[in-house]
């Protein structure tokens, strides 16, 4: 998926200056200490990367640690002919340093697994595996200085919404709030239009947000919008959740202009399919089909998880992450496995060789030919 215009710069002694460039974003620092990317948040003024060369510096960082876990993708494709090059997405969760740290006590995961300077490069190593062409992330936490300057010099448009009341701002020596990032290769696509979203329920502003952007492809000329999402967490919550969900398939249908422009929406919905918001998606009139639901038999049952963590409270193993889409106007043409339990080991997650509590997920996508057929 990376653009072949990568290959074209000449790192030199590529090994030490990515060394010096990952270096400098292990700081914990504030975010004033990272003026110079709210300044250029494009990354035009750094150096490009090799994507190849910044993942094998990563296993050198990461070279004390187990191997990381095998996923295949399987092939989702109803016909073999391909009139374009597929858009890989990819959602995950990727836990927030602070909230790792000081606040979600994963009981069964020593403190050592969560030290920065290396699950950085476990998040990193993930990513750069599978290559997505638009990435949509929560829970982030070091965005300006991590992952802007390092996926900015990638080839990556990047946006960033924080929580305006992030959990992460009451841990000790934390970076800053979390929030919800998306990431776009510029030179598959063209921003169009961007909108950052602080959802609401009940007409109450809430602490959780959205970005929504309408992107043109540059191969087909086409548009469709790419949203990232992160609702209200807990037991107890559900009607709070449904409330959230209903604003921003509200706000959704305005920017797609009642579907008019294909949709595709991930995020961690902290809700399990049986809850009232999956039916609102499910059943909204934007026509979204869950895209992981096509891994099953009968393309009608989720997955089993999308998040298996051990706390002081128990084990706790939920789907609550999704990639949703138009099912008139895309189609999915391959989804990444998820781990197995075996993989995950009976410590859960997250681990030595695993970053977050919960797993990424990663669809191909491509336009379908006659969308208006199927509406």
């Amino acid at each position: 998926m990376w653009s072949s215009s990568f290959s074209v710069y000449s790192m030199g002694n590529s090994t030490s200056r990515l060394y010096s460039a990952l270096a400098k974003t292990l700081s914990s620092g504030a975010v004033s200490k990272h003026q110079e990317y709210l300044e250029h948040p494009d990354s035009e003024l750094l150096d490009p990367i090799d994507p190849k060369d910044l993942l094998a510096e990563c296993q050198v960082v990461l070279q004390k640690r187990p191997a990381r876990l095998q996923r295949d993708f399987v092939d989702l494709r109803t016909n073999v002919a391909r009139s374009h090059q597929p858009i890989r997405v990819m959602q995950w969760n990727i836990l927030a340093q602070a909230l790792g740290e000081g606040k979600d006590n994963f009981v069964q995961c020593p403190m050592e697994a969560l030290r920065w300077e290396e699950r950085k490069c476990l998040i990193l190593e993930e990513i750069l595996a599978y290559q997505p062409d638009i990435l949509c992330l929560q829970e982030v936490d070091h965005y300006f200085d991590t992952f802007q300057p390092l996926l900015g010099r990638l080839g990556y448009q990047c946006t960033f919404f924080p929580k305006p009341w992030s959990p992460c701002l009451d841990v000790e020596c934390n970076n800053g709030p979390d929030g919800c990032a998306l990431f776009f290769l510029k030179d598959r696509f063209t921003l169009i239009s961007s909108n950052n979203m602080r959802l609401t329920a009940m007409k109450l502003k809430t602490n959780q947000v959205a970005i929504a952007q309408i992107l043109k492809c540059n191969e087909t000329g086409k548009l469709f919008c790419i949203a990232v999402t992160h609702l209200k967490a807990r037991n107890g919550w559900e009607r709070f959740r449904s409330a959230q969900g209903a604003d921003l398939l509200q706000k959704l249908k305005s920017i797609t202009q009642e579907a008019e422009i294909p949709l595709i929406v991930c995020g961690d919905f902290n809700a399990e399919p049986t809850e009232e918001v999956y039916k609102e998606f499910s059943d909204s009139s934007l026509n979204l089909n869950s895209a992981y639901k096509l891994l099953s038999a009968d393309g009608m049952s989720e997955p089993p998880y999308t998040t298996w963590k051990i706390r002081l409270s128990g084990e706790s193993r939920h789907t609550l992450d999704y990639i949703w889409y138009s099912q008139h106007a895309l189609q999915v043409n391959a989804a990444l496995s998820l781990l197995t339990e075996e993989q995950i080991g009976p410590n859960r997650l997250p681990s030595y060789n695993y970053p977050s509590d919960h797993l990424s997920l990663v669809c191909d996508f491509s336009f379908n030919e006659d969308p208006d057929r199927l509406l």
